[in-house]
């Protein structure tokens, strides 16, 4: 029985999150990720991370942070300002790009 347990788990664990963002409305506000992300989500200088095919939860979630202001050092200042204006839905839909693109 304990394996059945464990089993399942690990299946609900494995299936995919349903995005619930807007990959195309996340396209139009990704302009402002650009002179840092890349227009492809692939950066060229390594101080900052490359977005493209990152997990979505993970990138809603991190977006969320430096909103609430819950990261601090390295670029964070830089991302508060970026995302300061942004709503849970634009939030969401930029995970959704991201997460679309081929890493």
């Amino acid at each position: 029985m304990k394996r059945v347990i464990i089993f399942a788990g690990a299946l609900l664990c494995a299936q995919p999150v349903l995005a619930k963002g807007d990959a195309a409305a996340g396209e139009q506000k990704a302009v402002m990720c650009v002179a840092c992300h890349g227009a492809t989500g692939k950066v060229s200088v390594p101080m900052y991370p490359n977005l493209a095919g990152q997990n979505q939860a993970y990138l809603e979630h991190s977006l969320q942070a430096y909103k609430k202001g819950e990261r601090s050092g390295g670029q964070a200042e830089v991302m508060k300002a970026y995302v300061s204006g942004l709503s849970d839905e634009d939030i969401s839909n930029l995970a959704a790009y991201y997460a679309s693109m081929k890493p």
